[in-house]
């Protein structure tokens, strides 16, 4: 049985990644401090006997026996705009300190390894949709860098550590994620427009909601992960991993009212925050010829399930 390590495993999408894996037979070692991440997310999993539960920060120097491991997949951060602006001193170190850490833990094991970074790196993009040979428009002066340019310098240390000790590494950008799991007041879009649906209250839009976002289901993005991982040949590749469907941030708080029948109002700020994209669209052609993949969860569908959760 192969050995994996998921950092910030109990954390949204981590969660999720570390059930799949334990599904296809995998060994789990989940590591997270919990500080975005939450023990609850894993508590289903804790009895398995080839799951593991590590609460330690992957900035400081890894102190534990990791000889083992086969598979590293690195998704700790603050991903959520709230939370890395409200730690945006520990978003910057789980990015730089904490990768480099990762990236030497797989230099010294031999073990293939997954960075996630993020569509903040392409910023407020002058290019739509967005491919992986984009370089960006971000800021590296706001209260978005500390998130876009600490995962902007994660990719740059991949390259370093793929260039000059020939390890086996691969990049994905990911796009807007939802579904089961999402913090309630983690202040995305998603869980925000829910959350307020459900309990009538007001739908508050900043700008004048004509700025597009696309969603991915949580399932979908799993999926894209493990491919980009396991996929003979993705060595030192960088993959947009997203749902290519754009939508207007208005019609989505309609489409949630509608879903949950709510009699919540929906109002509009006029005023966008700043640094904040306009568009926000992958182009996946290279995941979709490179790893075979490509979403399958319709947004209503999506959208239902994670209500569902909500609800519950």
């Amino acid at each position: 049985m192969q050995n994996c390590l998921v950092t910030g495993g109990a954390g949204f999408i981590g969660s999720h990644l570390c059930k799949s894996l334990l599904d296809d037979g995998y060994k789990i070692i989940c590591l997270d401090n919990l500080i975005t991440g939450n023990k609850q997310n894993i508590e289903g999993l804790l009895s398995n006997s080839n799951f593991e539960f590590i609460e330690a920060d992957i900035v400081q120097p890894i102190r534990y026996s990791l000889d083992a491991i086969r598979y590293v997949f690195h998704l700790a951060s603050p991903a959520s705009p709230i939370d890395y602006q409200n730690l945006p001193e520990e978003t910057l170190l789980v990015n730089s300190q904490g990768t480099v850490n990762i990236l030497n833990l797989a230099k010294n094991t031999k073990a293939k390894v997954l960075i996630a970074s993020t569509s903040e790196i392409y910023g407020d993009p002058e290019k739509h949709p967005q491919k992986e040979t984009y370089w960006g428009n971000a800021n590296s002066f706001g209260p978005r860098s500390c998130y876009d340019e600490s995962k902007r310098f994660a990719e740059a240390t991949t390259y370093v550590f793929l260039n000059k000790y020939g390890i086996d590494a691969r990049i994905i950008r990911i796009f807007n994620t939802y579904g089961p799991n999402m913090q309630k007041d983690d202040g995305r879009v998603v869980s925000n427009f829910i959350n307020w649906a459900l309990h009538g209250e007001t739908i508050k839009i900043d700008g004048d909601g004509s700025q597009t976002r696309s969603f991915c289901y949580v399932t979908d993005l799993v999926e894209g992960i493990k491919k980009a991982m396991f996929v003979e040949s993705t060595k030192g590749e960088v993959f947009n991993l997203g749902n290519p469907e754009e939508y207007k941030i208005s019609d989505l708080a309609t489409k949630i009212v509608d879903l949950t029948n709510s009699k919540s109002q929906v109002i509009y700020s006029g005023t966008f925050r700043p640094d904040d994209p306009m568009q926000r669209c992958p182009d996946i052609s290279k995941a979709r010829d490179f790893l075979n993949w490509e979403p399958k969860v319709k947004l209503t569908d999506g959208l239902m399930r994670t209500i569902d959760f909500y609800r519950s």
